[in-house]
């Protein structure tokens, strides 16, 4: 539910288009996305929000960007990337519940825009100062989304008081 109360909010200012509706009853003019939307959870841990969100734009297609953490350095390592050709022409909605140090959504982000993406929202759970920071150095154009803003980072660089680990608390592990 989170997840879908964020995406509504990120979704707020698109374009829409008026597009005919058939009812039960008749033929009627409703409304849509002006553009498509791509979603792109990072791996794994944005793979819990799509839930929520695909009930909203079933027609969304859905990328994928694999970076992992080094927990000795808490630098980002990218190891995938499976991303549309029509990110130009696309709303892109980048996925992570947790913003931390601002590493991987900064590194997410520019993938993202060397593929072609022109237009990208990133939508987290909780974030902190460090990593809204980062992303707004690195990335000012991309606006964020965020439930809440927690206090800061632990000598881990985890987000304090934070939920620990949302990868592992979504699959169990």
């Amino acid at each position: 539910m989170l997840a879908r109360m964020l995406f509504l909010e990120a979704t707020r200012e698109l374009p829409l288009q008026q597009t005919s509706v058939q009812t039960p009853l008749t033929q009627t003019c409703g409304a849509q996305l002006a553009r498509p939307v791509v979603c792109v959870p990072i791996l794994r841990a944005g793979l819990g929000l799509l839930d929520g969100i695909l009930p909203l734009v079933p027609d969304a297609i859905v990328a994928h960007v694999g970076i992992k953490r080094n927990e000795e350095t808490a630098l980002p390592h990218a190891y995938y990337a499976n991303l549309p050709a029509n990110l130009a022409a696309a709303d892109v909605f980048l996925l992570d519940p947790m913003l931390a140090t601002g590493g991987s959504a900064c590194e997410a982000a520019r993938q993202l825009k060397a593929a072609g993406a022109l237009r990208i929202t990133m939508i987290c759970v909780v974030s902190c100062p460090e990593g809204l920071a980062a992303m707004a150095h690195a990335h000012p154009d991309v606006p964020i989304v965020t439930a809440a803003v927690d206090d800061g980072l632990n000598d881990k660089c985890y987000i304090v008081p934070g939920l620990g680990d949302a990868g592992d608390r979504y699959f169990g592990t």
